[in-house]
């Protein structure tokens, strides 16, 4: 195991956990929320889990590079880059719902390698290291081994993005191929796939934050991840993660034409 990687993953890992319960502390409460020109939202816990991050990650790694949603791209020289979400889940954050994590993502040399998913509010905390498998808490998981798409479950975030996309008919016609179809938003269908929940999540919507620390969970869990094309990237805002036997089906689904 690379020393280099494995002492950032540990950190990561604790810091994700304190950020998250920073978060935990502003959940359910009467917050303030405010509106990006995205028409997103954004709240102190936000801001404050982020900032915490930032001071952790490069207080200990201070050549590194930093990309957080709320406090944009700060270049490193160490050829690592932490990819942070405070709270991924916002707009169900500031409804009550629980299901929202703290995500950080690391990158070497422009290839992500590790992940980290903290869920307060259900006290899990799912993560990754290339190599090293994947965790929810201290049980490893693995995708399911189901191989046919009809018995498979598919997981997405909102119709309403596919439709901002123009590609309503194609997250259909898959969903009609489908055994049953669940809307668990934001990092949740990903780490669900990652535990062998379910088979497929799809979106269309995403930005890199939203999935760095996603990629390397879903892959390390046997899994595959990439964008609606095939291609192994978080540098898209169309995304597919599987359990790696429906993968190539449900892509060339999406490739049909009515």
């Amino acid at each position: 195991m690379n020393p280099e990687w494995k002492a950032r993953y540990e950190v990561a890992v604790a810091a994700a956990q304190k950020a998250g319960q920073l978060a935990l502390g502003f959940f359910d409460t009467d917050l303030t929320v405010e509106w990006k020109h995205d028409q997103s939202p954004v709240t102190i816990a936000d801001r404050n889990a982020e900032a915490l991050l930032r001071t952790t990650l490069l207080g200990t790694f201070p050549q590194d590079g930093f990309l957080g949603e709320e406090s944009g791209d700060h270049p490193g020289t160490s050829g690592f880059r932490w990819i942070i979400d405070p709270v991924d889940g916002t707009r169900s954050f500031v409804r009550g719902i629980p299901i929202w994590a703290t995500l950080v993502g690391l990158e070497y040399q422009g290839e992500t390698i590790a992940g980290v998913a903290v869920v307060p509010a259900l006290g899990q905390t799912y993560r990754a290291l290339r190599g090293d498998g994947a965790y929810r808490n201290e049980r490893r998981i693995r995708v399911s081994d189901v191989a046919v798409l009809k018995d498979a479950m598919l997981f997405y975030s909102s119709v309403s993005w596919f439709v901002a996309a123009g590609r309503e008919k194609d997250f259909l016609r898959l969903a009609s191929r489908t055994q049953r179809q669940r809307g668990f938003g934001d990092f949740y269908g990903f780490v669900l796939v990652a535990q062998g929940s379910g088979e497929v999540m799809l979106e269309d919507g995403v930005h890199i934050w939203d999935v760095a620390a996603i990629k390397p969970i879903v892959e390390e869990a046997g899994g595959r991840f990439s964008d609606w094309g095939g291609n192994a990237t978080i540098h898209r805002s169309d995304v597919i993660a599987s359990n790696g036997k429906l993968h190539d089906e449900v892509l060339a689904i999406l490739r049909e034409r009515a």
